[in-house]
């Protein structure tokens, strides 16, 4: 399931919209709802089946929720898609709120009356969230009110049907590590927090442990399913046996109790009515999956997925896949960026034109699978929107003078890749190369950074954004993301941000890809992925250090760096990052692009 450029906003949702489903509730008796972007999954990608925020606002960004009351209606984004949301949502209608500095609580603390009903749908909403939510209710007076189904169901007349993609087995040569032995580490997890059983509903969780990939979202090799795991004795997967081959059925059976997702709620049941401890992770489990528990009497045990932290932490075989995955995507990469040094300053690319070019060239690997999300194809003010989706209607030439932002990714079945390139186009000014290489040496910083066992993404954050603060300047997202193997783009518990708490392990794989983007004229980011290594001594220390080992291996654009801005040592890092592109990139093209890469990696 490659690109599509179709503008995905509907012109009858907004108010048309918004009318159908007050007119639902009040029917329910009803004074509110909330419509989360999520499934019952929580994850990322959501199969258009589950797509109701977008159905009801225009919304087509990854995060966000709206609140509808009789009367009023907000729409809450991270800072991702401040831009995004007043051009496809009716702000008549959807007002955009922050959702990180003026959240949906905040909102809802001010607005419910006593005696008014909120409605939820149970399974879109984490047992922690929940809890907040009644913390809010009972505040005001008010009731929360958790359904068994969705009341935008109800009104949403061409709803799509439920995706049923086939199931593959995924090789254990590429996997590291046989189902069986992953399934009795994570027993063994469950066991160390005296539970006795663990319910997992991440997909990717569920594909990881059983060493299996799916088709059922965008981009993403998942199998949408539910699936416990006792401490003892075969798991159960809940997954549609549509999607499953004879041959898939009889290997998955040898490990697991298969069962619809139908069949799900009831297992949790019978769990509860043996008294079980249930592990389950209140921030990914909805509050549906706790209550069908504890209502038939078993007890929760709330800890994080395990399988979170052993997914994150790759193993040889997961690491050379991921290496080999880079250096394949290299060479598609640098044929396109000398096709796109040739024909970018005639005038005539647009960042359709542009994004559908990149993947041909990497179609021409021959083993490419699917990209791993929509290109973020961002010319002139479209750059600026951090996750900017090209559209047919948004669709812009790509102007001279101005950088021009391209992220995107891959899915090999040997690894995933992400990475962020943003390219000259024409002359450009003194400022725009100033943002650059602001941009750039924060970039270093991380890449170069040493760091003692026990660190966290948050304690690195800082490293990225130092020399832009100095400067005034900073940007609203995070610095890095996990990456999967063969799964997720985006991957936790491991990342780079203010809000990274879990300490970094050899063996993640992380983003790194600081920005800036001045709104309105253009963007800047700068994205490799990195492998932390493992501890190291440094000369003169007293205690051996973590770092990372760069795997994206793609040159920077040197007509965008203003060398005076570079420290000796940023000079050299930079130099030494373009030695190793040549070295390992350049026998994997042709004479025409060789002679490219030889200039674009020349040293400073």
């Amino acid at each position: 399931m490659f690109q599509s450029f179709d503008d995905l906003s509907d012109p009858s949702c907004g108010a048309p919209h918004a009318a159908l489903l007050r007119a639902e509730l009040s029917r329910r008796g009803l004074d509110g709802f909330l419509v989360p972007r999520a499934d019952a999954h929580q994850g990322e990608y959501v199969p258009p089946h589950d797509c109701r925020l977008q159905w009801l606002t225009g919304f087509g960004g990854s995060a966000g929720v709206a609140a509808v009351l009789a009367d009023e209606a907000a729409i809450f984004v991270d800072g991702r898609y401040t831009i995004q949301v007043r051009e496809q949502v009716d702000q008549d209608v959807f007002p955009a709120q922050h959702l990180i500095t003026e959240p949906v609580s905040d909102w809802l603390s001010t607005r419910l009356k006593s005696g008014q009903k909120l409605g939820i749908d149970a399974m879109l909403h984490t047992v922690r969230e929940v809890r907040r939510l009644k913390k809010i209710c009972q505040e005001a007076g008010a009731e929360l009110v958790l359904l068994e189904d969705n009341p935008v169901d109800n009104v949403w007349k061409d709803r799509p049907q439920p995706p049923v993609g086939q199931v593959s087995l995924y090789p254990v040569e590429l996997a590291g590590k046989a189902s069986m032995d992953k399934i009795a580490e994570i027993q063994s997890a469950i066991s160390d927090k005296k539970a006795d059983a663990c319910v997992l509903t991440q997909p990717d969780s569920i594909a990881w442990l059983f060493n299996i990939r799916g088709s059922d979202v965008s981009h993403t090799p998942l199998p949408l399913s539910f699936a416990t795991v006792p401490a003892k004795g075969k798991p159960s997967l809940y997954i549609d046996s549509r999607k499953l081959s004879n041959s898939v059925r009889d290997a998955l059976s040898d490990l697991t109790n298969l069962a619809e997702p139908g069949d799900f709620v009831g297992g949790l049941k019978t769990l509860g009515e043996r008294g079980s401890k249930v592990m389950i992770d209140p921030a990914l489990a909805g509050i549906g999956i706790a209550d069908a528990i504890t209502d038939s009497g078993g007890t929760l045990v709330e800890e994080q997925d395990p399988v979170l932290l052993p997914k994150a932490v790759k193993n040889d075989a997961e690491l050379k896949g991921a290496r080999a995955a880079h250096i394949r995507d290299a060479i598609a990469y640098v044929n396109f960026l000398c096709w796109f040094d040739e024909e970018a300053p005639k005038g005539e690319l647009d960042e359709i034109g542009v994004a559908e070019k990149l993947e041909e060239f990497r179609r021409e690997t021959g083993v490419l699978k699917d990209i791993s999300f929509d290109t973020i194809s961002g010319a002139g003010p479209n750059g600026a929107i951090c996750h900017y989706r090209v559209s047919r209607a948004s669709n812009l030439k790509i102007p001279l003078g101005k950088p021009y932002l391209i992220d995107s990714g891959a899915q090999y079945e040997d690894g995933t890749t992400d990475i962020t390139r943003t390219l000259a186009v024409g002359d450009v000014s003194a400022e725009m190369k100033r943002h650059y290489t602001l941009v750039l040496k924060g970039h270093i910083a991380i890449s170069t950074a040493k760091f003692p066992e026990g660190t966290s993404g948050a304690q690195l954050d800082t490293l990225a954004r130092i020399d832009l603060w100095k400067a005034g300047l900073d940007f609203d997202h995070g610095t890095g993301h996990g990456v999967g193997a063969y799964l997720g783009v985006h991957e936790g518990p491991q990342r780079i941000a203010k809000t990274g708490a879990t300490p970094l392990k050899p063996g993640m794989i992380l983003s790194n890809e600081p920005g800036y983007y001045p709104a309105g004229e253009y963007g800047i980011r700068l994205e490799n992925l990195e492998i932390v290594t493992e501890p190291e001594d440094i000369p003169g220390g007293d205690r051996p250090m973590l770092g990372f080992e760069t795997i994206t291996l793609v040159p920077m654009d040197l007509r965008l760096v203003d060398v005076a801005l570079l420290t000796s040592s940023e000079r050299n890092w930079l130099n030494r990052y373009h030695e190793k592109v040549r070295e390992v990139i350049g026998p994997g093209v042709g004479a025409k692009q060789r002679i490219w890469l030889e200039n674009a990696t020349k040293e400073i």
